[in-house]
């Protein structure tokens, strides 16, 4: 087995350093007070098998990272597969962000590759690679330990950082073994360890980005300094698709410390020796704006249009038995129009980049999910080759599929080509919440047929919305689906003999974009709040009418059955509180949930507990498991309770956190989460909490009051009592 090695050991030195011998890109990132120290000293020899490892004389073994940190825990459960097949000494191990490079692609369609974080597939995208990457090494190092001690390769095995031969109890540091070991062929196969003999895989790995996250010396791309650098904003039309017609600069020209007034593509900048000039700068200009085709745009109107768009079939997504008639003919139906609304991602380290544009090259420093896109769009605007764009991924604070996108980039590389010097940009807060990529709008019609005895024997599901995938990857519409768009919806798991599903694609002049768990995070809500419509239409406990449908579904049920045993379903609660439940399967995992509610005579509802319970597959660190479902469920939470962006005359009306909230500390649930232990193969984790916990509050609260919630976010006014 011969793994990718396109990236050589005078690459590694490239990417750490910076032009003009600046700032240094966490060459080394911190494992914490007294774990992993500073950089070795470089020397003449380093032992690199493949484009994931490289190992030092002094016995660091540096994990090279192709994926973004933005808190799914990468830092610590990606090293973990390299460091159990390698059988390295976890005190030795240091993660190191990659740079752009072909080497670390993941395969976005059968004939586009890219390197970037999305789909929740750091670990199941990579964990067969990084675990043959690390028995590579390791057998590597057994074969020049071999050869120094005239013994066979198979009579020594490693351990701890060490390789050793038992009969004559010679060992040796894999430190000392760099030098042999460069000059051994690489394994064309290896074995893979007996899961059994697993030593970090599975157990609890304290993270190792956690103390540089507490006491602030984590490196986000906002603490990016660069020599010489400058800062620039960017006010953009306010109107989506509009464009700067004229402005005069003049008044900004005469503020302290700002330097240029420089019109992008998007907009235009005021480049400063600081963000509060360029901010002040920003606020002086006078400005007029083509506003286009969308001034007239608001969400009224949106919601019209895809209200009768809604009476049009749509591209099948989904067609089973035929459910079309069985509706015209069954005994009785059960119909519900559900709406969602436009969704901001809310990053909460403010959208930024660095870029230094120079003749022979562009370094830039981003808070990025997609590198490879970084490296084009960069090559693009400069005319440069993209072997001679480095990108340098930092931490992320926040990503959600927000920093997918490459404008914030691009702010960046224009702005820094045009004053020939490096500059970072800064949104403010405002300019994220009003020119983002939000997550779709979508009006659905659903029906269900039910028989004379109770069946469920026929669903229908009409989705209307705008598609992601239309402006994104353009060639992966199919025969009118954007599969994004159906996701949570055709993919429903229960056994139903009737089934359709359309899409009627109706897009709108508001960007749309990845949002966490994207499709299945509306859809899911849509479907398991109305699959407890029809338990409750016929007289039906919602979680055994479930288990009921779930006949094909033994991955589905399970989570619901052990979320359900956790959660005490059917016992008594204390008074005044209700339970709801919901399950669904994103990215290969599937995720049950229980809330726990209550909601007062005002309709405030307050979220009090949440039971989660997940199967995804083999599992690497139970600890990052763990966080990424509660994180799920407070980012879905939030969403449910307050989330909505909403559009006046072609404009966003929310600006900050005043009138987009989050959820706050105090309104956070107790959550608890169990892991089904599991041998298939591993699923993703950074989505899959978030599409079950808005329905299983809306069933709750369906349970408390009688209310059924068709449209988000749920609004105390619809459920105050008279």
């Amino acid at each position: 087995m011969n793994q990718p090695t396109g990236i050589t050991r005078r690459d590694f030195f490239k990417v750490g350093l910076v032009a003009g011998g600046g700032w240094v890109l966490g060459f080394y990132l911190p494992r914490g007070e007294g774990g992993w120290g500073k950089a070795a000293t470089e020397s003449a020899t380093i032992f690199a098998p493949n484009a994931w490892i490289r190992i030092t004389p002094a016995g660091t073994v540096t994990v090279m990272l192709h994926k973004s940190e933005m808190g799914q825990g990468i830092m610590t459960s990606l090293p973990m597969l390299v460091a159990e097949e390698l059988e390295a000494d976890w005190k030795m191990i240091r993660p190191e962000f990659a740079p752009a490079d072909e080497a670390y692609f993941t395969w976005i369609t059968p004939t586009f590759g890219a390197q970037f974080t999305g789909g929740s597939r750091s670990i199941r995208g990579s964990w067969e690679t990084l675990l043959k990457a690390g028995a590579v090494a390791r057998e590597m190092l057994i074969a020049a330990a071999a050869e120094t001690w005239g013994v066979e390769a198979k009579t020594c095995q490693a351990e701890d950082g060490e390789v050793i031969h038992p009969a004559s109890g010679k060992r040796a540091s894999y430190g000392s073994l760099v030098s042999k070991a460069t000059t051994v062929p690489a394994p064309k196969e290896v074995t893979l360890k007996d899961p059994k003999n697993y030593k970090f895989i599975g157990k609890r790995m304290a993270r190792v980005d956690t103390f540089s996250k507490v006491n602030g010396s984590a490196g986000f791309g906002i603490d990016v300094k660069v020599p010489g650098m400058l800062v620039a904003t960017v006010l953009r039309c306010p109107v989506f698709g509009g464009k700067l017609a004229r402005y005069d600069d003049s008044k900004t020209k005469t503020i302290p410390s700002v330097k240029q007034v420089v019109p992008i593509s998007s907009g235009i900048a005021v480049v400063a020796e600081g963000y509060w000039p360029a901010k002040l700068g920003l606020e002086a200009l006078e400005v007029q704006w083509d506003e286009g085709e969308h001034a007239q745009l608001n969400s009224e109107k949106i919601r019209e249009e895809f209200k009768k768009a809604s009476e049009q079939a749509g591209a099948v997504a989904r067609r089973e038995g035929d459910a079309l008639h069985m509706l015209a003919v069954v005994g009785k139906t059960v119909e519900a129009v559900y709406e969602v609304p436009f969704l901001a991602h809310a990053t909460m380290e403010p959208m930024n980049c660095t870029a230094h544009v120079r003749e022979e090259g562009c370094d830039i420093w981003a808070p990025t999910q997609a590198q490879t896109g970084t490296q084009q769009t960069a090559a693009k605007i400069t005319g440069l080759p993209a072997e001679s764009i480095r990108v340098h991924t930092t931490l992320l604070g926040g990503g959600f599929g927000r920093r997918f996108e490459i404008d914030f980039v691009a702010d960046a590389v224009e702005i820094s080509k045009a004053v020939k010097a490096p500059v970072k940009v800064i949104w403010s807060r405002e300019e994220d919440m009003r020119h983002g990529f939000y997550r779709p709008a979508t009006y659905n019609v659903l029906k269900a047929g039910i028989d004379g005895k109770g069946n469920l024997v026929a669903w229908t599901h009409r989705i209307v919305g705008p598609s992601i995938l239309s402006r994104v990857f353009p060639d992966r519409i199919k025969d009118g689906i954007d599969s994004s768009s159906v996701e949570g919806a055709a993919n429903i798991p229960y056994s139903i003999p009737h089934m359709y599903v359309d899409y009627v694609m109706k897009n709108t002049g508001v960007p749309v974009g990845f949002w966490r768990s994207v499709g299945s995070s509306q859809n899911a809500f849509i479907t398991e709040s109305f699959i407890d419509e029809i338990a409750a239409a016929v007289g039906r406990d919602p979680y055994e009418f479930r288990l009921e449908l779930l006949t094909k579904a033994p991955r589905h049920k399970r989570v619901l059955e052990l979320a359900a045993s956790k959660a005490g379903w059917g016992q008594p609660l204390p008074e005044g509180r209700y339970r709801g439940i919901a399950v669904a399967e994103s990215f290969g995992s599937y995720v049950a949930e229980v809330a726990e509610v209550s909601v007062d005579k005002e309709g405030q509802v307050r979220v009090h507990r949440v039971v989660c319970a997940v199967d995804c597959g083999k599992y690497v660190n139970p600890d990052t498991i763990e966080a990424q479902m509660q994180g799920g469920i407070v980012y879905g939470l939030t969403a449910a309770l307050k989330g909505e962006i909403t559009i006046e005359n072609g404009r966003v009306k929310q600006s900050n956190f005043h009138d987009y909230e989050m959820l706050r500390m105090e309104e956070m649930p107790v959550i608890e989460v169990y892991l089904v232990e599991s041998q298939e193969a591993p699923g993703g984790i950074g989505e899959p909490g978030v599409p079950p916990i808005a329905p299983a509050v809306t069933n709750a609260i369906f349970a408390a009051t009688g209310k059924r919630i068709r449209k988000l976010p749920i609004r105390a006014e619809d459920l105050k009592k008279a």
